[in-house]
């Protein structure tokens, strides 16, 4: 019990959020870059004397997670706790991304389908894996090369060490799709430092890796060419101290700071803009900034802003400010309710319409529904966090095994 307490305090030192303070050295490890998207080789495993790898493994579809891998996910992450002889645990992805999120086609096609149960089963596997992931009793290092967006980020950012390299792209472009960040994203994004959370989340807007570790989304950066380097020098170490861990990953990393051009130094402008009441404020205040400063960021995030679904929008919003005050369990339960509102068409058939338009057809032209933001009322968004009726239960999380933090 000694033991679980003490890897319970090193874990949630080490997931503070610190903005512009870390200046700290990194690491990462090489992806398996084989091809074959089997549906048992989805999710391979990596062994070493003292850890083990889960590999995402469907490099043709940027290892967007299906039902089936987040369940492989689920079984080896607990199987690997409850193992005495696995000190820690790493997750990494094969071929250019590390994970573009979940197969929203998939869920597309099996929604037409009729097959609403089978995708309601994929979001409650992936709400309860980032529970899991959350409240991991083991260091985890989680090596995020390449594309990380959507519930890639889900499933990582609640570890220990993340780490991002030169070739990281990090997004959440849900909005974009008539859905919203999900996965235990209104958790972190909200924690965010300011209002950053609010632009990312509204706007899908894109960080890479020197942004991910100043903003405090990752704990660690280092170049793609020394990914070699560290997994040999991770994979030869016989311990569990999250300590000993991150003095290895600091051995191979890199001083970074975000260059002119980044968002980041515009986040006195984003804290101006992002912080107001609603959409329409927000929108109305990054149009008198550009007004103001002829700022092509501001035409570029109004320009994003005004293509997302406007529903989407408002209760992306809503979700954000609802997370800065609440655990991560209690953020699943909430994103887990929006979710499954916006799969049945219960409200509006945006995600639909976002991924048909931008996925499936191309057609880059979705026909959201409500169209416009004055459009969308008040009743319809609260009908997004309203409990389930009593055919559908609502998210169980193992809360009373598994303390969750705030």
């Amino acid at each position: 019990m000694q033991r679980i307490k003490a890897l319970t305090r090193a874990r949630h030192s080490f997931n503070r959020v610190w903005f512009f303070s870390h200046q700290q050295k990194s690491f990462s490890a090489q992806p398996n870059y084989a091809a074959n998207d089997d549906l048992q080789d989805q999710v391979c495993v990596e062994g070493r004397p003292k850890s083990r790898a889960a590999v995402l493994n469907r490099p043709s579809a940027l290892n967007s997670l299906t039902t089936s891998m987040v369940a492989r996910l689920n079984r080896l992450y607990e199987s690997w706790e409850e193992n005495p002889d696995i000190g820690f645990v790493m997750m990494k992805g094969s071929g250019r991304a590390f994970c573009s999120g979940a197969d929203v086609v998939s869920l597309y096609q099996s929604l037409n389908e009729g097959k609403v149960e089978d995708c309601k089963s994929f979001f409650d596997s992936l709400y309860k894996f980032v529970y899991l992931q959350g409240t991991y009793l083991k260091p985890h290092v989680a090596i995020l090369d390449g594309i990380t967006m959507g519930c890639g980020g889900g499933i990582s950012l609640q570890g220990m060490f993340r780490v991002a390299t030169d070739k990281t792209v990090f997004a959440h472009p849900e909005t974009q799709l008539g859905f919203h960040p999900d996965a235990g994203a209104s958790f972190y994004l909200s924690r965010l430092p300011g209002y950053l959370g609010e632009y990312l989340a509204l706007t899908g807007e894109k960080l890479n890796g020197v942004e991910m570790i100043a903003c405090g989304l990752a704990t660690h950066f280092t170049l793609n060419a020394r990914l070699a380097l560290i997994e040999e020098r991770l994979g030869k170490l016989i311990t569990d101290d999250p300590s000993v861990i991150e003095s290895s990953l600091a051995q191979y990393g890199d001083l970074v700071y975000p260059d002119r051009e980044s968002v980041l130094h515009k986040i006195e402008t984003i804290d101006n803009c992002f912080s107001k009441d609603t959409v329409e404020e927000i929108i109305d205040a990054l149009e008198s900034e550009a007004f103001l400063s002829y700022d092509e960021w501001c035409k570029i995030a109004l320009k994003k802003l005004k293509e997302a679904s406007p529903l989407s929008l408002k209760v992306t919003l809503q979700s954000i400010r609802e997370g800065r005050f609440q655990s991560l369990d209690q953020c699943l339960a909430r994103e887990y309710r929006i979710s499954l509102n916006g799969i049945t068409k219960r409200v509006s058939g945006d995600f639909f319409e976002g991924v048909r338009a931008r996925l499936v057809d191309r057609d880059f032209a979705p026909k959201w529904d409500p169209p416009r933001l004055e459009d969308v009322s008040t009743d319809m968004v609260n009908s997004y966090f309203s409990p389930l009726n009593a055919s559908e239960p609502e998210l169980k999380l193992p809360t009373a095994l598994r303390e969750p933090y705030i």
